[in-house]
Formats: structure tokens, sequence, C-alpha cells
């Protein structure tokens, strides 16, 4: 049966869960609901307490606060915070001087404070004899027992995309730093600790607001009841698109993309520690950093057995990257486990493979190196490279594959790689980020005007030089194994390399396919066909459909479900590409 070329426009860039017999408040509302919240605890001494994940901005905030509660005093804990130059001077051996890299060393929020802050400030808060509003990070920290406490959360992409526009980082005056500079400190430093004091949180705030645009509340009930209900269920997180100096036209003709950007190199459509999930409350749709799930319901989520070897972390990610119309991406290797722990303070790498979702004719994946690669040789031709002085002839020293729609191409990490022009990859990985290692960026700029960072000395370290063609061909290309077929379908392992943790099975079908999760998170990405439906053979959760390129995920407590094409893709055939945790199913 032919492949069908999908609809366009059909993927849905803002997915919801539903929460049913919720309530949500928005705008004018918000304020005042909360006061009068903290006048049934207490109603000459109201206090509201607001602990702001940093990124939000704290001072829009208390603006807002002071304008629809003229009658209360609002005090912002963040003056009390340590100097900016002590808490970078406290900062600065884990922040390092690179660009990108640092020591993932969460801390307390204590650090970022004076000492005695917190007592100090709760003293003033129990003295309060008219109406108190506190805010900022940490400000659970001094509620009495009779405060609303409210979570004021922001995801990470939503933080990103602001500091790309200007903000500073939290409490610092570095607006027009390199953002690159902001997201490490960041992604190393605060919001690993944030993560960490928020977590026992989830489990207690009475409310939770929603300020990635105007603010939206959730009572801290009806929010947990909407995790625990995304654990029942398959979802998606929403999606988010970025562009990028290789980037390509296929995402914005497809999906219906703004097109004031220059292309779309990247969608990050499951990173669920940078994205976020909606939360329909009512006439109220809540956005939420998607980590919360992870760090609220872990077992649920992720099962028992990945639970227990990765923690509160979801290991998986699935992204797109797109150059048709575009550029190869930069040539690249990830460290190795034993590199990425002692070198950062992460303890899992970046395995990964390609799917190809689409591809032009002559399109290439840039895989393994040339049979008698000279090390020194190819080491001395990326310095001068990186130098300026010349180009770095990669044809020289890597191998070229045809990359065409569907292949599969496992790279587990210290493989040099890099997709080419003019393909569509669904990039099947693991989840830690950044731990990119540029070795030649073809001479490009990034769009910011700068270099974009290359890391040799990381690169070199990492290299596995035995990978050359002979070992590249027979591990990492074609590796396609039937593994079941039934009745309108065929089953085959796609197949991550045995160094890798993540299995792969892709299943084509015309009618039912049945699948089990097995006590693991499964997630999976609708590759062929215009939309297919998710059900459960139970009933335990509503029919859930999916379109072509979205990825949705599987809670481990689900068990049994199947997926077929709906009616309006009758008569096509579908494919799916799933991974999980290898190694963790009964």
């Amino acid at each position: 049966m032919p492949e069908t070329t999908p609809a366009p426009g059909r993927y849905d860039l803002r997915p919801e869960v539903r929460v049913p017999d919720a309530r949500g408040w928005q705008g004018d509302q918000v304020w005042p609901h909360l006061l009068a919240s903290a006048r049934e605890r207490d109603h000459d001494r109201p206090v509201v307490v607001i602990d702001a994940y940093p990124g939000v901005e704290v001072v829009a905030l208390i603006k807002s606060i002071a304008s629809h509660l003229p009658e209360a005093e609002v005090l912002d804990l963040e003056r009390w915070a340590r100097p900016e130059d002590e808490r970078t001077a406290m900062l600065t051996d884990d922040l390092t001087d690179d660009r990108v890299f640092g020591w993932l060393r969460p801390r307390a929020v204590d650090d970022f404070y004076r000492e005695g802050a917190f007592d100090e400030v709760a003293t003033v808060v129990d003295q309060a004899d008219r109406p108190l509003v506190v805010v900022g990070w940490g400000a659970a920290r001094v509620a009495p027992d009779r405060a609303v406490v409210v979570l004021a959360d922001m995801p990470r992409w939503e933080i990103q995309t602001r500091q790309r526009a200007g903000q500073p980082s939290w409490r610092c005056s570095n607006d027009d730093e390199d953002t690159l500079r902001k997201y490490k400190r960041g992604f190393f430093i605060e919001w690993r600790t944030a993560d960490a004091h928020k977590r026992p949180l989830l489990h207690t705030v009475d409310f939770v607001l929603d300020t990635v645009t105007e603010p939206a509340l959730v009572s801290g009930d009806d929010y947990r009841r909407g995790l625990e209900l995304t654990t029942r269920r398959p979802f998606r997180v929403v999606p988010f698109f970025d562009p990028g100096v290789w980037g390509g036209q296929w995402m914005r003709e497809r999906f219906g993309l703004d097109e004031s950007a220059p292309n779309y190199a990247w969608c990050f459509d499951c990173v669920p520690e940078e994205n976020s999930l909606l939360l329909r409350c009512g006439d109220v749709v809540v956005e939420t950093p998607s980590i919360n799930l992870v760090l609220h319901h872990p077992v649920p989520l992720l099962g028992a057995r990945t639970h227990a070897r990765f923690g509160a972390e979801f290991p998986i990610r699935f992204d797109l990257l797109d150059t048709m119309g575009g550029g190869n991406l930069s040539l690249q290797v990830h460290p190795l486990t034993d590199y990425i722990q002692r070198t950062f303070g992460m303890h899992y790498t970046q395995d990964e493979s390609y799917y190809l979702l689409d591809a032009d004719p002559g399109a290439v994946v840039h895989l393994g190196l040339r049979t008698g690669v000279d090390p020194a040789q190819m080491a001395e031709e990326l310095r001068r490279a990186s130098r300026g002085e010349q180009d770095f002839d990669a044809e020289r020293f890597v191998n070229s594959f045809p990359a065409a729609k569907h292949d599969h191409f496992p790279i587990p990490a210290g493989t040099v790689h890099c997709s080419g022009a003019n393909s569509m990859v669904l990039e099947i990985s693991a989840t830690p980020f950044i731990f990119t290692f540029k070795m030649w960026d073809w001479g490009r700029l990034g769009l910011d005007g700068l270099p974009r960072p290359v890391h040799l000395d990381h690169a070199l370290a990492n290299i596995q030089w035995d990978r050359q063609t002979e070992w590249t061909t027979t591990n990492l290309v074609g590796q396609v194994e039937q593994v079941g077929s039934g009745d309108g379908w065929v089953a085959e392992r796609t197949g991550l390399h045995e160094l890798e943790f993540i299995e792969t099975t892709r299943h084509w079908f015309t009618s039912i396919v049945e699948h089990d999760t097995a006590g693991t998170v499964n997630v999976l990405n609708l590759v062929e066909g215009d939309e297919a439906v998710v059900e459960s053979p139970t009933g335990a959760f509503e029919p859930f459909v999916v379109h072509h390129a979205e990825t949705f995920i599987v809670p481990a407590a689900l068990g049994r479900y199947t997926i077929r094409p709906t009616e309006a893709a009758a008569g096509q055939r579908c494919g799916t590409i799933k991974a999980h945790v290898r190694g963790t199913t009964t």
C-alpha cells in the first residue's frame, strides 16, 4: 500500500488535558479571589504567600497585585536576596568560564538569600496587622499556618524565550548577557534548585498560578487532580519551535506555523523538563510545566523500574530537526557516560538516533569515521578550522550514508554524526539536553551573529575512533528486524544499538494493533498516515486521536492499549515508532 502525504495543518499546536468539574480564575478575578480565600482562614489578618519560580516576573506581579488589592500590603521577599556579586562568587566554580557547560549542582534556596532572611521575614509576616501578600522565590518558607499558599510557576521554555528578549537571570543585572550563559545558569543551578524546592509544595499548595500570559489560577486540589488524570490517559505536551542557522521549511508548511520566523530548525515535542502541559479547568486553561507531572507522579508515569533507574526524570526525548531547504547540522559527538558523570555531574548521557520522517532525493546522514582515519590528522585539521585558518573537509573523514524516508540510524554516544540538508528527522534520544560537542559548523555564525560554540577538546576526548566504515555499516545502518505480525499489522525492531538504553519498535498497520506498556512509559510518534486513535480495550480512558508527526506519551500505569487508523484515515497504511527504556519491561 503506498505511503500517504498527510494533510497539512492538522498537527495540534495546543493540546489540552480536560479536568472535569474543575474551575479556574483568570485576569482581574485572580487577586480578589486569593484575598477572599485568605479571609476565610483569618478575616482580620489574611495572608497570601506566592512562591514564585525563578523566571516569574516578580516586579510585574507585585504591581498587578497592588493595583487590584489597594487595601493590602505587598511584600517583595526577594529584597532579602544576597547581593548579586556574592551569589555570582558563590556560583563561579560551578558555572565555569565556558559559554555552554557548567557543573550540575543544585543548591538550597537559602543559599540565595542573606543569612537569617527567612526568619526575619517570617517575623514581619507574623506581626502584620492588615492584609498581606508576600511574593518571591522561596516565599512558602515564611508562610504561617493561616496563610493561603500559591505556587506561581513557569515552564523553562517560556523562561528561555523571555531571556532572549532581555530578561535577566534571577535577581541579576545581566539583561544583555549571552543567552547561552543565562540558560547555563538556570540549567545547571537555579532550575534544579527550584525544582527540588517546589516538589514538596506540589502536594500542599492551595493554588497554582499560571504566569505565562495573563494570570490564570486553579485550586491546588483541582491541579493535583489534573496531574493525576494525566497519568491515566495518553497525552501530549505543548510543542515549541525554534529557528536555527540550518533550519528548513517542512514544519512551517505542514504545521501551519508563524510566517515571521526565517525557518524552523527544531520542534521540541517531548521534553517534559522544558515543555508545558495545558490543563483545561472549565473556561480557563492553565499552562504549567510538564516537569511537575514527572515530579509529582513519577511511578504511574514512568513505571516503578524506570523510576528506580532514573529517579524523577523523564529519560526519553523526542524532537524534530528540519533541514528541508536548509543546511547540514553541525558535525558533533555526544559524551560517554563516564565522561559526562566526571565532567558535568550528569548521571547518564545523550545516546540518540535519527528517524527520517521525510527526505528529498540525495539526502544523507553523516555517521561514523571513514576507514583508516588518522586521529591526529583529523584533530589538527579540526583545530585549524576552529581558528578560521581553513574549512574542514568532512567528507575526507566522516562517512555519508544515503538517507530515505523511514530510515532509522542509531547513534550511540561517542559516534561522530550529523544530519545533512533536505531531511526531516525525528530525533529519538535520552534527555541530558545540551551535551552536544560541536566539532565543525561549516563556517557559520548563529542567528545571534556570534560563532556557534565549538567544543573540540571535549569532542576529541569522546570520539570512538574505532567506529569506522565497517563497524558503522554493520551496527548502525539498516538495522530493521521483523518481530511480529498479525491481521493488518507488522512490527519491526528498528533497533537502537546495544550500548543505548532505549528500545524502538515500528508498527505498520491498517487495522487494530495491540500494545502494552508492560510497566514502563511509552513514547510514540505517528510517522505515517493522517491520523490514528489510541484506545483502551477496557474503556479506561477516552479515545485519543493523534495526527501525523505528533509525539504522544502513554503512561506506564495504562498497561494495555490499542492503536488503529481513524475512520478518516481508513484505507491508509499508518505507522508508529515507539520507544521505551530497555530492560524495564516484564
